[in-house]
């Protein structure tokens, strides 16, 4: 049976998942749910998922959502080999936390920046953008040590972060030149990584273009 995804394109969640797909060579049943029409509120969705985010994924009698699970399971599941998401421990663990970062610290202060602008009608606010900005020192910090966010391989960690980063830069909200490594790192994942180009690169663009939508407006009504 094939492995169903229910995502949407702007989200970068749910864009790590398709990378990850890719990237093991596995193609994904994809079903794209419009959130801003409220889509994933429909029963037939709740009866999958009753916190009713996206990605979701569905293999067989396996129902799974939450982004970093998600990926992690198919680079276990599916992959060739545990490179992208390693079985040793002392590996692994270096791909966890990266994972549990971007979730947690670079992907939540990100969606505490924007959201209140896209959802709510509310210019952005100063403090939330510096605290994205120290967010993103700690990473370009990590990545003093490592090619990679985890290591010397790509992991499933530059998956997840490669989609949040991109995703930033489309809305044009940071300089991501002045954290040097982040941006050499996020052009070495754009010439380097599956799918980038065709799978993240118009999703990260979409949801920069859905932003700016939302800021013209909040700048035209101070002229």
């Amino acid at each position: 049976m094939p492995v169903d995804l229910y995502y949407h394109k702007i989200s970068a969640p749910c864009r790590s998942v398709m990378l990850t797909a890719k990237a093991i060579g596995l193609t994904l049943n994809l079903k794209e749910l419009d959130v801003l029409k409220g889509e994933q509120m429909k029963p037939e969705f709740l009866a999958i998922n009753p916190q009713h985010t996206i990605p979701t994924m569905v293999d067989g009698h396996i129902k799974l959502w939450e982004s970093r699970a998600i990926c992690s399971y198919l680079a276990s599941q599916y992959g060739k080999d545990d490179s992208l998401y390693p079985a040793n421990p002392k590996a692994r663990c270096m791909v966890d936390q990266r994972l549990y970062f971007d979730m947690g610290t670079l992907q939540q202060r990100w969606y505490n920046y924007y959201a209140p602008v896209l959802f709510q009608g509310k210019k952005p606010d100063p403090e939330n953008r510096e605290k994205v900005e120290e967010a993103l020192k700690w990473l370009n910090d990590v990545l003093k040590e490592y090619p990679w966010v985890a290591g010397n391989k790509m992991t499933v960690a530059d998956f997840c972060l490669a989609a949040t980063v991109s995703t930033m830069n489309a809305s044009g909200v940071v300089d991501m030149q002045q954290h040097t490594r982040i941006d050499k790192w996020i052009q070495k994942c754009a010439k380097q990584m599956a799918g980038y180009n065709d799978i993240n690169a118009p999703g990260a663009e979409a949801f920069g273009d859905f932003y700016k939508s939302k800021i013209q407006p909040l700048d035209d009504s101070e002229n």
